[in-house]
């Protein structure tokens, strides 16, 4: 964030719930986001401010005070919630009284807390509100002591225009720090402690936002719709900072990514190539080098214990009827890890500031989704307020949360039921389908049997009826995570191909992980870095470029093209996005589902075993009534009866049915 902005505030005393005595006011000329100020002015009390001075007894004193930043750090008129809290930072900031001029904008409330150094400033905004500089003054004893200029920004378009992602999509999660290096000359950055080390499996490679938005063409070139990056805010740790999941400042990209508005830019340039982009956000925990860490605003800003203490990592307890406090205490307010300082979101201003800073986002950079990390780990009420306040303001918003519980009852807990049993219900739209991912990781691994093989899949489908909706579920076979699916599978292509006909023709939203589309490698036990290689040709030095034909091995070509083929198909096939689904159980290893709407309707066989099999498709006859003869999707092969079919071994076929 560079650019030039000032910014003005007031301050005061709260003697009870919402009285106040003003004692001064003060003011600081800003420049940049993080109000590094210039100039400072001075101003007289006015006598009434000179009596309440008086009769409240207060003894002046001159301190030393400095704004150094505002967060957020603009924002726009015309927003459905009227209400904005400033969080106000600066030495000694709340010895000041915030004075505004600004029409349809009032200060409703001053909140001081127990670190002198923040005050929290509550604003209403009137519907007539218009763009334009508000002048925010921090006076303390007649003395004008710092200003900023705040702006009030005009919001692009209506906010019906966040559509979010729906079942049309296909998501493809990359890692910015490992998929291409557009940028060199940013892979370290004033400021920032860990410097670029491609050597190490753990430590930053320089992937960048230039590096993201120059393979747009790639990913069109695939077929896939949407783009989730793991987090890209600053993460000023001292190692492992390459992940994004330990934030040091929640309003600004990583330099070693970019800067702010590359990332608008990079926002907008996806747009305009036909792709949704997804934030990935984190609630639960923050990085301990976060700018506060040695002054909290108060506190239980932080889950505190008399000594760490780690979450137990058992999501299940937050919906478990009988779980014991302590165990609940442990996985909601334990640390993630000891870089990881666990985030108190009941502290109502904590709550506000989350809440602000992912509208904030989504209005800044024109998101079209949120992936929200380790969703059961906070305080599950709040998780509900924030997607309650998110729909407020975005009514056809999307949020896919991980919520990695491996049996469907837990995750559809999380999910917009009505009502659950204990009266929870969550808000959330989205939820990813880790109970399916598991099943798929064995199903093709395992020979056929009662509870092997495909049975895993129709087991795990026909559960669905736990869940409100089980279109929503966003659909996966790894991520970032875990094993890569192709190093599951046992680096066999024709399971691979079993396994992403089933991902991309069964219901809900299918995630892809970058570079599944060539077969990339990874063990999870082999260390994060293993299942997080970099993109092959993301750096000028690579020996090999997979971005391209003449870059890829043959079996990688083999495979990116199968890939090709099914997500290109997918874009024009709304029965497979989001049709009805009909699926039969599996008998002699094979898994023979439909797809269908009123446009048309899809037959898929999976061939689970080693031997070529001669189907009898009578037993379908209920799905294939009115259908007459097919055409196979993958290799354009006719099929001029319906009445029996065969099918390789290990395979997957996909049949459109026609009249």
């Amino acid at each position: 964030m560079n650019s030039l902005f000032s910014l003005s505030i007031i301050l005061g005393s709260r003697y009870a719930m919402n009285n106040w005595i003003i004692f001064g006011y003060l003011s600081i000329e800003a420049i940049d986001m993080r109000c590094s100020f210039i100039k400072i002015h001075s101003k007289q009390f006015t006598p009434w401010l000179l009596a309440i001075f008086l009769i409240s007894g207060f003894t002046a004193q001159t301190q030393k005070v400095e704004l150094t930043r505002i967060d957020p750090p603009f924002w726009w008129a015309g927003m459905n919630n009227p209400n904005l809290q400033l969080m106000v930072y600066g030495e000694q900031i709340s010895k000041t009284i915030p004075v505004i001029s600004y029409d349809g904008i009032q200060i409703r409330e001053l909140i001081h807390v127990e670190s002198p150094n923040y005050l929290f400033i509550n604003l209403l905004f009137s519907p007539e509100v218009k763009p334009g500089m508000m002048n925010i003054e921090f006076q303390e004893n007649g003395n004008t002591k710092a200003s900023c200029r705040y702006e009030i920004k005009q919001r692009k378009t209506d906010p019906t225009r966040f559509h979010g992602f729906d079942n049309s999509d296909v998501i493809y999660l990359l890692m910015p720090d490992r998929f291409a290096n557009g940028d060199p000359s940013n892979d370290d950055a004033p400021g920032m402690t860990e410097k670029a080390d491609r050597k190490n499996p753990n430590g930053r490679h320089g992937g960048d936002i230039k590096g993201i938005t120059n393979h747009f063409d790639y990913l069109n070139e695939l077929g896939v719709t949407a783009i989730w990056t793991n987090p890209m805010l600053e993460n000023n740790m001292p190692a492992f900072s390459y992940h994004g999941y330990a934030i040091t400042d929640l309003y600004m990209i990583d330099p070693r990514f970019g800067t702010n508005q590359d990332y608008v830019n990079m926002v907008d340039e996806a747009h305009k190539n036909g792709l949704k982009v997804l934030m990935d956000m984190v609630f639960n925990h923050l990085g301990t080098e976060y700018y506060w860490k040695n002054d909290l605003p108060m506190q239980d800003w932080y889950n505190q214990w008399p000594e760490f203490t780690r979450s137990n990592y058992r999501g299940g307890v937050v919906s478990d009827p009988h779980a014991a406090k302590a165990d609940y205490d442990i996985m909601v307010r334990g640390w993630f890890d000891t870089s990881m300082a666990d985030l108190n979101q009941h502290n109502h201003l904590l709550a506000e500031f989350l809440i602000t800073n992912s509208i904030w986002w989504i209005e800044y950079a024109g998101l079209d989704g949120i992936r929200q990390d380790t969703y059961p780990y906070p305080y599950s009420d709040f998780m509900a307020l924030w997607m309650k306040r998110l729909l407020e303001e975005y009514p056809y918003y999307n949020v896919v949360g991980e919520v990695w519980l491996s049996d469907p009852q837990s995750v559809a807990y999380w999910e917009n039921n009505i009502i659950n049993k204990d009266g929870y219900r969550s808000n959330l739209t989205n939820v990813f389908d880790f109970p399916l991912m598991q099943a798929i990781s064995s199903a093709f691994n395992e020979e056929e049997g009662w509870d092997k093989g495909a049975a895993k899949l129709w087991d795990i489908i026909s559960q669905d009826y736990v869940y409100t909706d089980p279109m929503h579920l966003v659909t996966f076979a790894d991520n970032h995570d875990g094993d890569r699916i192709y190093s599951k599978l046992g680096e066999d292509d024709n399971k691979f191909k079993l396994a992403m006909t089933f991902l991309l023709t069964t219901r809900g939203i299918p995630q892809l992980y970058y570079g599944s589309e060539i077969m990339m490698t990874g063990k999870e036990h082999k260390g994060h870095g293993d299942i997080r290689k970099d993109f092959p040709g993301g750096w000028s030095d690579d020996t090999s470029n997979a971005f391209t034909r003449e870059g890829r091995t043959r079996e990688q070509n083999n495979a990116f093209d199968f890939m090709k083929k099914l997500l290109h198909w997918r874009q024009t096939n709304t029965a497979v996005q989001s049709g009805k689904l009909t699926h039969y159980i599996p008998e002699n290893g094979i898994y023979v589902y439909f797809r269908y709407n009123d446009e048309g309707s899809v037959m898929v066989m999976l061939n689970n075993t080693n031997e070529e099999k001669t189907v009898d498709l009578s037993r379908f006859s209920e799905n294939l009534h009115g259908y007459s003869k097919g055409r196979s999707v993958l290799d354009r092969t006719g099929f001029d009866q319906l009445t029996e079919i065969k099918i390789s071994p290990k395979s997957p076929l996909i049949v459109e049915l026609l009249k």
